[in-house]
């Protein structure tokens, strides 16, 4: 499984994505589902995948041949002339590849072969941008209303960014509310691992403003994993006690 999420704030965009992929619990493996493409000064471009690994690397395997000789080549991420555009073909391109697969497969391939994405950057006059695009090839843009898009395994940390989401919150404390939600699911769902891959976009900058990757050993996700376990069984202990006398 995978868990990815992707968040707009007025500074920029945080992204992050897990690493693990299964077939079955005595077969994990770690693959990269985080990619980024940048041209200094004119854009920055990053992609996250969820869904069937040969789709996804189907895609992002197109994506980086078409940047080899983009004058040559149709609509890409390094010269479409807008997010709209760039997402637009991304789309095109994930649906034409999804068809491509169950086709190959017949009714055996018949939904095994879906995967989505999230799409975040900025082209240079423009603000940045972030979209979720679904099998079917469309796709959504994230607004005020829904700050944050999230692809996978979901459920499971999606209360905690509903709750601490802040559109002028800084990069470091949007980055910790993302490394929070990750937690909780890595706590409640063995299918989405460690290592993570985390991008921040700054505004204007065009290229990564910060780029890590959490292992098991990171300090930094390991304090914050514990010291959320405390807060939460702080918390709970701190409420009123529930009564059964009358009322």
């Amino acid at each position: 499984m995978t868990y990815c999420v992707g968040m707009i704030v007025d500074k920029g965009i945080v992204l992050m994505s897990d690493t693990r992929t299964n077939s079955g619990v005595d077969n994990i493996s770690v693959f990269r589902k985080m990619f980024h493409w940048q041209v200094p000064g004119d854009r920055m471009i990053a992609v996250m995948t969820a869904g069937n690994l040969a789709t996804t690397q189907a895609v992002i395997s197109q994506l980086e041949e078409r940047t080899k000789q983009p004058e040559d080549r149709e609509t890409t991420v390094l010269n479409g002339p807008t997010m709209f555009a760039v997402v637009s073909e991304i789309g095109k391109l994930l649906r034409a590849t999804i068809d491509k697969q169950q086709k190959a497969n017949g009714d055996r391939g018949r939904g095994k072969f879906t995967a989505s994405m999230i799409v975040a950057g900025q082209i240079a006059g423009m603000e940045p941008r972030l979209f979720m695009i679904y099998p079917e090839g469309n796709f959504i843009e994230a607004s005020m209303d829904t700050p944050f898009f999230q692809i996978g395994e979901t459920k499971y940390g999606r209360p905690i960014l509903i709750r601490g989401y802040d559109h002028d919150m800084s990069f470091e404390d949007a980055v910790k509310l993302v490394m929070v939600s990750f937690d909780s699911t890595l706590k409640a769902n063995l299918s989405v691992g460690l290592p993570l891959d985390l991008l921040v976009i700054g505004k204007d900058d065009f290229a990564p403003t910060h780029q890590h990757r959490v292992t098991a050993e990171d300090p930094y996700f390991d304090t914050i994993s514990s010291n959320w376990g405390d807060a939460l069984r702080s918390a709970f202990h701190s409420l009123p006690d529930y009564s059964f006398g009358s009322e």
